[in-house]
């Protein structure tokens, strides 16, 4: 099992609840201080640092108009990383690829900031989140189309190396593709998708590209894993699907004493407390299928449908839904076991070890708890090779 360390570098220092209705897509950038904001970057970056140290790989993402993640053009961040690190293999999940315009442009950045690692980056890729529709300009339906013909679109322009190609799709056309560098890594970096649906991962092990799932807990995620494996066997890739190929995010402290634990746990919950979001945001028309357009309407009162979450979560519920893993080392030890086995393994644990006013002195604490008493026993017992999930159908009818 590999593991990263993950910060969406949020911007805390916001007005009281209720002076604004959402933290995303109207809250005035006025809020942010960019000296805040700076030294923010400053110890998140130190913080990345520190993870390489403990060999904990890095991930990173970007998100637009929002405090939640203070990185509107992750790539930047990953050139950044590439050269203040030497080992630490690079993530960013991901380059929301459906709301750009010019995925040339992505698999560009993605090659130069792989040269720049020297073989480093591992490059991840979303169709990216509702709210982001409107900061964008973009068009909320086809964005699932929109995002495996962009997929293609830059894969095709990382392996094409015999000059100018071109490419005519739906939604893109290029006359003259001929990418200024290729790739360090041959024939390009690791390609990796988030998704949170059994439709969406059903596509990714179709494609054999590693799948991300963020925060499905125990309800979701056997499933979402489940149905990778069935879309890998019907491409053809065969019965077994190694671990590494399937990821999982979950919220991650880690202390000495349970009662560190349980307090730098409780300050992560930020990230979903803070999530005030109203529905004209969280559901534009066409993003979404009818069916979950009509249960958000028949179940929401017309306020924030995250309100419920926002307000009931604790460090003890997150932990039982599988959305965290806080503790000693050895609870935490214990809760990812149970998880892994839970949902038949996966190779990759991505853990959001940052967020709100969580301090740097403890987010480093977590980070060398974790990987100094817990990352080693993982990696002993679940290892990248072990065959991912439980028998296929046809198998298990045999035994």
């Amino acid at each position: 099992m590999r593991a990263w360390h993950f910060s969406e570098t949020a911007y805390p220092y916001l007005p009281p609840d209720d002076e604004f209705d959402s933290i995303r897509v109207n809250l005035p950038n006025s809020v942010l201080d960019p000296k805040k904001a700076a030294e923010l970057w400053d110890r998140y970056i130190k913080e990345w640092q520190v993870a390489e140290e403990e060999g904990i790989d890095i991930m990173l993402n970007e998100h637009h108009a929002t405090a939640t993640c203070a990185d509107p053009a992750a790539p930047l961040v990953l050139a950044a990383l590439a050269r203040v690190t030497k080992t630490a293999r690079l993530l960013i999940l991901g380059n929301p690829i459906a709301n750009r315009r010019q995925p040339v442009r992505v698999a560009e950045e993605m090659a130069l900031a792989d040269i720049l690692s020297h073989g480093r980056i591992e490059a991840g890729f979303v169709r990216g989140v509702p709210y982001e529709v409107l900061p964008a300009n973009s068009n909320p339906t086809k964005m699932n189309e929109r995002h495996w013909e962009a997929l293609d679109l830059i894969v095709k322009a990382w392996t094409n190396h015999d000059g100018p190609a071109s490419f005519e799709g739906q939604f893109f056309h290029h006359r003259s593709i001929n990418i200024w560098p290729r790739p360090y890594q041959q024939p390009h970096p690791p390609v990796w998708v988030s998704t949170t649906s059994p439709g969406g991962s059903r596509q990714v092990g179709e494609h054999g590209y590693i799948q991300a799932t963020f925060l499905t807990g125990y309800g979701a995620t056997r499933g979402i894993f489940d149905s990778y494996r069935a879309g890998w066997r019907a491409a053809g890739r065969g019965q077994d699907i190694p671990n590494h190929r399937l990821a999982y995010a979950a919220l991650m402290y880690c202390a000495p004493t349970h009662d560190e634990a349980m307090a730098g746990a409780d300050k992560i919950l930020w990230y979903i407390r803070a999530n005030k979001v109203p529905p004209q945001y969280s559901f534009p028309p066409g993003y979404a299928p009818v069916a979950a357009n009509v249960a958000m309407m028949r179940g929401a009162s017309g306020g924030d449908p995250h309100a419920g979450l926002r307000k009931s979560v604790s460090v003890e519920n997150a932990i039982e839904r599988g959305i965290m893993f806080a503790g000693t080392p050895d609870a935490v030890f214990e809760q990812i076991s149970r998880f892994y086995n839970h949902v038949g393994g996966f190779g990759h644990l991505l853990n959001m070890g940052q967020a709100g006013f969580l301090e740097h002195d403890e987010t480093v604490l977590s980070i060398r708890t974790f990987g100094r008493e817990v990352y080693p026993r993982l990696k002993a017992l679940f290892s990248d090779d072990t065959i991912s999930g439980f028998p296929a159908p046809e198998q298990a009818a045999a035994e």
